[in-house]
């Protein structure tokens, strides 16, 4: 056990800590070269503590701009660990990567992880990135947000379709119009579609 993992069993609780988690990493990240978070992230998701894994995700996704060794890790090993917790981060660590490289620029990313056969990535992106309107170019572009998470209406995955539902509706708070345009011309005959036009209608008065 290196001397940074050491640190990081003695301060992390055994109960669940999301904000030393998220806090530990953005320290590392801030302190150390991009080359030094993507080899520490490697090392600490060998860990058989959840949580300290959790930081090396962190850190992974801090440094996939400059390693895409490392956003491939991401999507490739660590979308299937079987912790919802790690999958939480996973979804935190993507939405740090499109944040460092711009969400316009992260726009064929997106589409390429929310088209993956796992339904852990696609969720990354659906769930990373809530409040989608609240990050910059989604802001200003919200049927592209809407467009984008409507396309998995009918996902084979529930747990995607209901993070889908989540996103459309945080959406709906502020661009209700564009939700609702969205919602008008779906098929409700599919229960899958259903279920997500039900979470993502919400807050809205529809006919």
């Amino acid at each position: 056990m290196n001397e940074y993992m050491r640190y990081l069993a003695e301060l992390i609780p055994e109960k669940d800590s999301l904000k030393i988690v998220k806090n530990e990493a953005k320290i590392y990240y801030k302190s150390h070269s991009l080359d030094d978070c993507f080899n520490m992230g490697m090392e600490l998701y060998q860990s058989d503590n959840f949580q300290i894994q959790e930081v090396g995700v962190f850190l992974l996704g801090y440094s996939a701009h400059h390693n895409a060794s490392a956003l491939s890790f991401l999507k490739k090993t660590v979308s299937q660990h079987d912790s919802w917790k790690v999958q939480e981060i996973l979804a935190m660590a993507f939405d740090n990567h499109c944040k460092i490289i711009g969400y316009e620029a992260a726009l064929p990313l997106i589409q390429e992880w929310l088209n993956s056969d796992c339904a852990n990535v696609r969720r990354a992106v659906s769930e990373g990135l809530r409040v989608w309107t609240s990050r910059p170019y989604f802001k200003d572009n919200p049927q592209i947000a809407v467009q984008l998470l409507a396309a998995h209406r009918e996902d084979e995955s529930q747990y995607v379709r209901k993070s889908v539902g989540n996103a459309l509706r945080d959406i709906s708070k502020k661009y209700p119009e564009v939700v609702s345009e969205e919602l008008s011309s779906w098929d409700l005959s599919s229960k899958e579609i259903k279920q997500v036009y039900k979470l993502a209608s919400k807050f809205l008065e529809l006919m």
